[in-house]
């Protein structure tokens, strides 16, 4: 009670969030809504604005662009058949379907109904769930920190498919990009190679505009001239009815759950939870064979895991300073850029921040639901603006929006080499979110694990001594020998 007081208090004291949770969720459906335009790059953009605002205003804002940019992937995905976010991939299974079948309306109704409940459960969820965890996290050392970071790293890396060298490749990637400059500890560059430049290490945003903004730019400037057909969608209900919601209570509860249990933990994101809640909720159903021909189940279960998720990767971040997913390590950096530092003590020391957290994103939610059902028609139209205008003006953006941090050109330089090395990197089917999570996680590695050693002279054996890292480090070696697990099965079966 005493983060929800202090929620509204903050808002009612500060009524411009208010302007900021609404222009947020609108720009943000706007970014998911166009294939290419992510909520990540939605995030990432407006970073740099939110330097001249209050740390309540501009962490209020990023939150309205995350469940805006998330839930507006659902648009293109019905529409085109093509998502506008990564997240929304398991929504074209059976959103495409319907639409084709003539039912894009009814579609659409569906997807922003199951965006709201999922959106609401995860408020919920974060709202009882992370006072509870802050508790814990108090018991923390500088070894429980190490081994947490390095169980996310395993975790991502077990699940960026069945190449996990490539996720390795990526993640140590970006564990370097974060080592270049003066090493905080023993004061001796790193990765500088003689350039006074690169001692100040790599600008957060600038890699993750690079990362997202220039590689998409990159990968997509052969499809400039693509029209991509839309489909009719007639009449949004804001309801989808009784008749088509009947029956469908379990899939919106397992989810629900599904969704805000894997946004828990680190650096899983929603791709992961949308995929297992479609699956878990195919093979559970008695009408399986429904699946994937244009099924209202299916894109309920895609949609209400997907925003499910957002609520659950908050607290993490919030309470153990660990990223739940991509967008939650972008605004772990906003967090970071704003004097904070987020972790157990976030919620003694800055008890007014997180009841605004809490609050709004409730209250994105809300919005959320209202504003895409009510603009609807405007969201479809801006799928045909054509990409080769689009792209220009956020290239501009993120030139701007780089240079303004530090006001350094060598941070645009930085910006187009990342970019650069982003597009190789995906040309090579490496992804891109473990290098985000590397970047993050491996600097809270590396600082833990090194404070340790150094506090017990070396002595690397209280390591194994303390329950909470062994339970951390025995599931991050777990989590990567799933994938070795499941292709020594492959194998045998095919033989």
């Amino acid at each position: 009670m005493q983060f929800i007081i202090a929620g509204f208090q903050g808002i009612f004291n500060e009524p411009i969030i208010l302007v900021y949770l609404i222009f947020g969720i609108f720009l943000g459906m706007v970014m998911g809504a166009i294939p290419g335009l992510t909520a990540s790059l939605a995030v990432t953009l407006m970073l740099p604005f939110t330097y001249s605002m209050t740390h309540t205003a501009g962490i209020s804002l990023l939150v309205a662009l995350y469940v805006g940019g998330i839930s507006g992937g659902l648009i293109s995905a019905i529409l085109l058949n093509i998502p506008g976010t990564p997240s929304s991939l398991v929504t074209c299974f059976d959103g495409g379907p319907m639409a084709k079948n003539g039912k894009a309306g009814l579609a659409l109704s569906l997807g922003v109904f199951a965006s709201f409940v999922g959106g609401i459960v995860s408020a919920v969820a974060l709202i009882f769930i992370s006072p509870l965890m802050a508790k814990l996290a108090l018991l923390f050392g500088t070894w429980e920190y190490a081994a947490m970071g390095i169980f996310g790293l395993c975790i991502v890396v077990s699940l960026t498919g069945e190449d996990t060298a490539k996720g390795l490749i990526a993640a140590i990637a970006g564990v370097i990009l974060k080592m270049v400059g003066i090493d905080s500890l023993s004061n001796v560059p790193r990765f500088t190679f003689g350039a006074w430049q690169l001692s100040a290490g790599l600008s957060l945003l600038a890699c993750l505009m690079g990362l997202f903004a220039m590689t998409e730019i990159l990968m997509q400037v052969r499809d400039l001239q693509e029209v991509s057909t839309i489909r009719e969608s007639g009449k949004v209900p804001m309801f989808p009815g009784r008749e088509v919601l009947k029956g469908t209570g379990k899939v919106f509860a397992s989810s629900a759950l599904i969704g805000v249990g894997v946004g828990i933990l680190p650096g899983v994101g929603q791709t992961t939870s949308t995929l297992l809640a479609y699956t878990y909720n195919k093979n559970t159903s008695k009408h399986p064979e429904m699946y994937g021909t244009g099924c209202a189940e299916g894109v309920i279960a895609s949609e209400t895991a997907n925003n499910a998720t957002c609520g659950g990767a908050l607290i993490p971040m919030l309470c153990l300073g660990v990223p739940g997913d991509t967008v939650t390590a972008i605004l772990m950096g906003a967090f970071i850029v704003h004097g904070i530092t987020p972790g157990p003590l976030l919620f003694t020391r800055n008890v007014d921040l997180v009841g605004v957290v809490f609050i709004g994103y409730l209250l994105c939610n809300i919005i959320m639901y209202v504003m895409e059902w009510g603009l609807m028609k405007g969201f479809i139209n801006l799928l045909k603006i054509p990409m080769n205008y689009l792209y220009p003006i956020v290239l501009l953006m993120c030139i701007i929006g780089t240079y303004s941090t530090n006001n350094r050109v060598f941070d645009c330089g930085v910006f187009l080499a990342v970019g650069v090395l982003g597009y190789v990197l995906r040309k090579n089917k490496i992804p891109l979110a473990p290098i985000v999570l590397g970047y993050v996680l491996g600097d809270t590695v590396e600082t833990n694990l090194r404070t340790a050693i150094v506090s017990t002279q070396g002595n690397i054996l209280p390591w194994f001594s303390r329950p909470i890292s062994v339970a951390f480090l025995i599931a991050g070696v777990v989590m990567l020998c799933l994938p070795l697990l499941r292709s020594y099965k492959k194998n045998r079966k095919a033989a």
